[in-house]
């Protein structure tokens, strides 16, 4: 009986000492601020690069978003669209973007000067004087604004589906991705003029990035057109994509990545503030999704799952400005009105414009009432947070901010509008915009890349059910009054 009690009583002393042992490094390094610094930019580190990553995810969301509202026809253009946009784009960004962007030097007010084509090391630095705070190695940084760039880009061929030539997205995508964006970027999130001296705020983009890719989006749709048979005897035929479920999976593939978008645009784990991001930007995007689903209903009788899915998106780009800035239910009001927003300006424009994903509502009269909102509802006490800016007329009963916003939103847009149209005119008077008549009726995956998506649809395929020889795969109905040069080129297969 006694040696289970000197076991116990052994056991216990050793355990007591193991105890005490465990915490003298604790006690020992408590005061060591060089530990709790690499802890702390290990944490931050981490943080950036998850968010980051949820970001590019966003491109996933793109593509399924823009090959569920396409025709079968062309799918496969999207996603070779996409994976080539974001290839092109990484090496523009990183070699000219970035220093444009971000470094210092140069005219500072209008543009960065420094940082081209950077080197990186373990832990390395550059002279990015707006985000400087961070104390996230330089790549963390260049990584995370790279990804803000390829979502900016992506969003502006959502108004050009399914009739652009494949070589367009190169020579646009380049100069984009290297000064367009950048110049605005700089503006709003790198210390230029409108950020630093305006106090203009823009916490995540709604216009660096997606007014920026709405308006080049307009001024490239003004130049290419709409599709064949949009628009007919006066009135705008609907154009129906092949695949609601998929585009609703890019709705909600994008939702997740808005978690990396907002929330890691702290650039910042250990003061805690993405936590507070992440509920404004859920709620006002539930707000969104609810508000386009009635506002749709009422209008049209009907639940249209696209408009649906849209009211989200649209919620998710105004929620984008102020996110950092705004109390939850104000989150909430302001997703409230984007979804009212998305609806009536889809069923308006469609009238005048072919925007195939309703890209112009979404991400550019969304991202225009998300950067004003900021000037209604920013908390005073999150402006003086974030160091930009002031509270907003509902805080403050001063229109200073809203004003600061509206200039804003004015001189990015003819910025970015001048800019692209100019670009793109150019394009079009050398290579051109648009694929001829005849390809653009057979699909963009057979004519720009000799396969369609869904072969099988088209083809006979080995091991497949044949079609019955007498019918058509391609272009089965009457040519168009207006296309006379596929009257006799395309022939049943």
């Amino acid at each position: 009986m006694s040696r289970p009690k000197f076991h116990l009583t052994r056991l216990g002393l050793a355990s007591g000492i193991a105890l005490l042992a465990a915490f003298v490094p604790v006690a020992a390094f408590a005061d060591d601020t060089t530990a709790t610094s690499a802890a702390g930019v290990a944490a931050d580190t981490v943080w950036v690069i998850v968010a980051a990553c949820f970001v590019m995810f966003m491109q996933a969301g793109f593509a399924m978003l823009e090959v569920g509202f396409s025709r079968m026809k062309n799918v496969g253009t999207v996603v070779a669209k996409v994976i080539t946009n974001l290839s092109v784009s990484s090496i523009a960004y990183w070699g000219v973007g970035f220093g444009l962007a971000f470094g210092a030097g140069g005219a500072f007010a209008l543009i960065g000067g420094s940082g081209f084509f950077p080197t990186f090391s373990p832990g390395s630095t550059m002279d990015l004087p707006a985000i400087a705070a961070s104390t996230v190695p330089a790549a963390g940084k260049w990584f995370f604004e790279f990804v803000f760039c390829a979502v900016s880009l992506a969003i502006v061929w959502g108004t050009m589906l399914e009739r652009t030539k494949f070589i367009v997205y190169i020579l646009f995508g380049v100069p984009f991705a290297a000064f367009i964006y950048p110049l605005i970027s700089h503006q709003l999130f790198g210390g230029g003029y409108l950020m630093a001296t305006l106090g203009s705020q823009d916490f995540a983009g709604s216009t660096v990035v997606h007014l920026t890719g709405a308006t080049a989006g307009l001024a490239g749709l003004l130049l290419l057109g709409a599709r064949i048979g949009k628009y007919e005897k006066g009135r705008a035929n609907a154009i129906p994509g092949h695949n609601m479920p998929l585009a609703q999976l890019g709705v909600l593939i994008l939702w997740f990545g808005w978690f990396g978008f907002n929330p890691g645009s702290t650039l910042n784990a250990t003061n805690l503030h993405f936590a507070d991001v992440v509920v404004v930007t859920n709620l006002a995007a539930a707000g969104g999704a609810v508000a386009a689903l009635v506002t749709v209903y009422l209008i049209t009788k009907t639940m249209d799952v696209g408009m649906i899915g849209n009211g989200a998106i649209a919620a998710l780009v105004a929620i984008t400005a102020p996110s950092g800035y705004v109390e939850p239910w104000a989150g909430v009001v302001i997703g409230l009105v984007a979804g009212v927003i998305v609806v009536v300006g889809v069923l308006a424009l469609d009238r005048v414009l072919d925007d195939p994903v309703g890209a112009l509502p979404a991400h550019g009269l969304a991202g225009i009432w998300g950067t004003l909102s900021c000037g209604l509802f920013t908390t005073p006490a999150l402006a003086k947070f974030n160091g930009v800016g002031q509270g907003g007329l509902f805080y403050t009963g001063s229109f200073h901010q809203l004003g600061a916003q509206a200039i804003a939103v004015g001189a990015s847009f003819v910025t970015v509008f001048v800019l692209s149209y100019g670009l793109f005119w150019i394009i079009k008077k050398t290579v051109g915009l648009r694929v001829s008549a005849r390809e653009e009726m057979e699909g963009l995956d057979i004519s720009e890349h000799g396969m369609w998506g869904y072969p099988e649809s088209f083809m006979p395929v080995p091991g497949g059910v044949y079609r019955q020889p007498d019918t058509p795969t391609v272009n089965p109905h009457p040519t168009p009054e207006h296309a006379p040069a596929m009257q006799k080129e395309v022939s049943p297969v």
